[in-house]
């Protein structure tokens, strides 16, 4: 969820924590109930939202909505219906001054579809320029990160969600404003810098959370997304940008995405049956930084 769950993708993994122990023998000494009061115990439920405490076990989560258009003067447009999925692991890791940790590894895509037929889109007719724009979907791999018992405040970290009842929710909001990776090097002075907002609702039943007998939680997840024009609308810097509206869930297997998704996947993303390799070091991937690996600045490009 752009960025996959963002940044999509990044973002999602904002709510990782790390395991204390090794999830292996995690999983044969949890002989009484997860506390969420104490440092280890909000990790390990943390880590039970995201993945798995079982290092190498691939979750998937998938997700769908809406995306509108924002501009001044006139009234919100629906644009398109979107659809997307995350592949992820996680693995345990260790570190001589924070501890032991976890790396959560994960691939996702976001597909732009007919508002009306619901058809994964190639082409775009803008309503505001009237040009026809090829459609880059989101292909972000990878999306990774890694979590420590430490936060990056130096402080240990806390479980921040709220419980009531049998059921918890946590609340997640990532402003985002860096150097836009399409633009050249006077942002201090012409601007070009990329401004976002990611926000995420998790919620799900506290049992999962604390059972010593499970290893991944159940998950419904809430995700909107408040950006400038995506890049391929082509809008030459014009007033105004677009939201994304939308919900899903952790799915019991990868198996369970719909029949769009996994064709798409088939055709054009084989990789992503899969979450990337534990050890992946590569740099992570965004919808921005995909867009000029495939499109020329003249235009020209793989779609």
């Amino acid at each position: 969820m752009t960025t996959t769950l963002r940044a999509a993708g990044v973002a999602m993994a904002a709510l990782v924590a790390v395991c204390a122990a090794s999830p292996a023998l995690a999983a044969k000494t949890r002989p009484t109930p997860i506390t969420l009061d104490t440092p280890e115990g909000a990790l390990m439920a943390s880590r039970k939202v995201q993945c798995s405490l079982k290092d190498g076990q691939a979750v998937t989560y998938y997700w769908l909505g809406d995306l509108y258009s924002r501009m001044q003067g006139e009234r919100d447009r629906l644009l398109f219906k979107v659809e997307g999925m995350n592949v992820r692991q996680c693995t345990t890791v260790t570190d001589p001054q924070r501890g032991t940790g976890y790396k959560l590894v994960s691939r996702e895509i976001l597909l732009y579809k007919d508002p009306v037929s619901g058809e994964v889109l190639k082409k775009w007719k803008n309503p505001w320029t009237g040009q026809e724009v090829d459609v880059l979907h989101v292909a972000n791999d990878p999306v990774n990160s890694t979590s420590w018992t430490v936060g990056r405040d130096g402080k240990p970290i806390t479980w921040t969600g709220t419980v009531q009842g049998t059921h918890w929710w946590n609340t997640l909001t990532v402003p985002l404003f860096y150097k836009n990776p399409l633009a050249g090097d006077y942002q201090k002075y012409v601007g070009g810098w990329y401004h976002a907002t990611e926000m995420f609702n998790f919620f799900g039943r506290i049992d999962d959370l604390t059972s010593p007998k499970t290893d991944s939680a159940e998950v419904n997840v809430g995700w909107v997304r408040v950006s400038d024009w995506l890049p391929w609308m082509q809008m030459n810097g014009r007033e105004g940008g677009i939201y994304i509206h939308a919900a899903g869930r952790k799915l019991a297997r990868w198996d369970d995405l719909s029949a769009t998704m996994k064709a798409e996947i088939a055709a054009n993303y084989p990789a992503y049956t899969s979450p990337p390799p534990a050890d992946d070091a590569r740099p992570n991937e965004t919808s921005w930084t995909y867009f000029k690996k495939k499109v020329q600045p003249d235009g020209a490009g793989a779609h």
